[in-house]
C-alpha cells in the first residue's frame, strides 16, 4: 500500500485519468472528490465487498441450477 499526505484541495493521481482530491477534514473524517471516466466505477469498499458477494452467490447458484437442468 501506497501511503501519501495531502492537504485540504491537494491532489494525487491515478495514472493519467484518475484524480483524487481532498476536499475537506474534518475531525476523524476526509471527504473526497474523485475524478475519472465513466467508464470506471466507483465504490466504497463496503459496497463493493457486498457487490462481490452477491454476484458470487448468483453466479454459484445459477451456473449450478443451470448445469443440473441441462445434463437432466
Amino acid at each position: 500500500m501506497l501511503a501519501l499526505s495531502r492537504k485540504e484541495n491537494e491532489s494525487i493521481m491515478i495514472g493519467n485519468d484518475i484524480e483524487i482530491t481532498i476536499l475537506e477534514v474534518k475531525g476523524e473524517q476526509v471527504k473526497i472528490g474523485i475524478t475519472a471516466p465513466k467508464s470506471v466505477p466507483i465504490y466504497r469498499e463496503e459496497v463493493y465487498a457486498q457487490i462481490k458477494e452477491a454476484n458470487k452467490e448468483a453466479a454459484s447458484d445459477t451456473a449450478q441450477d443451470t448445469l443440473k437442468n441441462l445434463f437432466q
